[in-house]
């Protein structure tokens, strides 16, 4: 390794220490607890596939380089430890091509604040299946979740203070609305949902309702929603099973033209498509349109860029979105849901999406209520349920 060359380090990587302990039948004989530990250091970094496990002195090595700036690399620098930093992608030489180099420059241009950026390349998912996982530990019913995980911390956090009972206003029509939300986990795949139906549905939670027209490429919509910035960074992404006037499989929303474009791919798998998406909700899989949230991350950090909280405003916009969809949905009598346990990089693979610029966060449902519950719903209040079996489902 030249000594001489112009190196710098990647530009996010976050260290965390890990102890790991085994069992040693040496150390026992030699007198001890037999117990040995061991320290490992690994690099966690959003442009690596897989966390990087480094040894004390490279840990200490990769410390000395800085991120923005090329120099030469520290003349005590020990030359095999310095060429594993570089193999492994945290460090690069300025006139060396390296397969990991170009996609950390891409990161660098995205603007991410760098543990925002490692929570969300670490936290997605690939080939859970949170459904089996459940059941296998008994723990798909409250009670199963108690008798494993012991009660829950308290259902209302308690204050010492002076306590003001409020009034309780006469409930209306919207109250009634509120109230008869439930998450839906019972589909009717017999009954088509119409397209006006989907139609109303997108308009009123993805449309843009008014537009800003800066410069042709500085283009900010109003929507029924609010975003941070006004930004709206969350695309729309509908795999449609069950839409009467509309062709299975899978299409994008367009909010400024409210139209959808279908996409390519194979509309035989779209069950199986769907099932491995919601990371085997099976209750969920039978949605007559599942709605992926997916946020383009540069739209909201070319304003908030390398912000501490610009990630979690990109989280609420979802929130906001997936609140709206629901709301809607019962409003028109559908049945809808939104779940988080989904298998992200199964999504991404499926709509060719680089989860850093744009990632799945959430996926909502949304059609027809069944006629019976076949699988258990939260509806204590019984404002679903009391109705008719069916009604609805024309």
């Amino acid at each position: 390794m030249e000594a001489g060359r112009s190196m710098r380090r990647c530009g996010i990587v976050h260290l965390e220490p890990q102890c790991e302990v085994s069992f040693s039948l040496q150390s026992v004989l030699l007198g001890g607890s037999g117990v040995d530990t061991h320290l490992r250091w690994l690099a966690l970094a959003p442009h690596l596939d897989a966390p990087l496990e480094l040894d004390a002195s490279a840990v200490l090595l990769l410390g000395r380089f800085d991120a923005q700036r090329w120099s030469a690399p520290p003349a005590d620098a020990d030359a095999d430890v310095l060429q594993t930093l570089v193999e492994g992608g945290l460090v690069f030489i300025r006139d060396r091509a390296h397969p990991l180099r170009t996609r950390d420059e891409q990161l660098r241009g995205m603007h991410w604040w760098g543990p925002a950026a490692i929570a969300h390349w670490m936290g997605r998912w690939q080939g859970q299946d949170s459904a089996a996982a459940l059941e296998s530990a008994g723990m798909q019913t409250a009670a199963g979740l108690r008798g494993n995980l012991g009660p829950p911390p308290p259902a209302v956090a308690r204050r010492d203070g002076v306590t003001t009972l409020l009034p309780h206003p006469e409930e209306d029509a919207f109250d009634a609305l509120l109230q008869s939300r439930a998450t839906c986990r019972n589909f009717d795949t017999a009954h088509a949902l119409p397209l006006q139906e989907l139609a109303r549905l997108l308009k009123r939670v993805f449309a843009a309702t008014g537009r800003y027209d800066l410069q042709a490429d500085s283009i900010f919509f109003k929507k029924n929603v609010p975003s941070a910035g006004g930004l709206h960074p969350t695309e729309a992404y509908l795999l449609v099973q069950n839409v009467a006037g509309l062709a299975t499989g899978i299409h994008h929303y367009d909010p400024a033209s409210h139209a959808l474009t279908r996409l390519p791919g194979d509309d035989n798998r779209l069950r199986e498509v769907a099932l491995s998406a919601l990371a085997g909700q099976h209750w969920f899989a039978d949605a007559h349109v599942l709605v992926v949230l997916a946020p383009r991350y540069p739209r909201t950090y070319w304003k908030y860029r390398n912000h501490a909280k610009a990630y979690r405003a990109v989280t609420l916009d979802v929130g906001h979105l997936s609140q709206q969809l629901l709301l809607c949905a019962t409003q028109q009598k559908l049945g809808a849901f939104v779940t988080a346990a989904i298998n992200e990089h199964e999504i991404e693979r499926l709509l060719g999406l680089d989860p850093m610029a744009e990632g799945p966060m959430a996926i909502c449902g949304v059609g027809w209520r069944a006629a019976q519950m076949t699988t258990t719903e939260f509806d204590p209040g019984q404002r679903v349920w009391e109705k008719t079996p069916g009604a609805d489902a024309g």
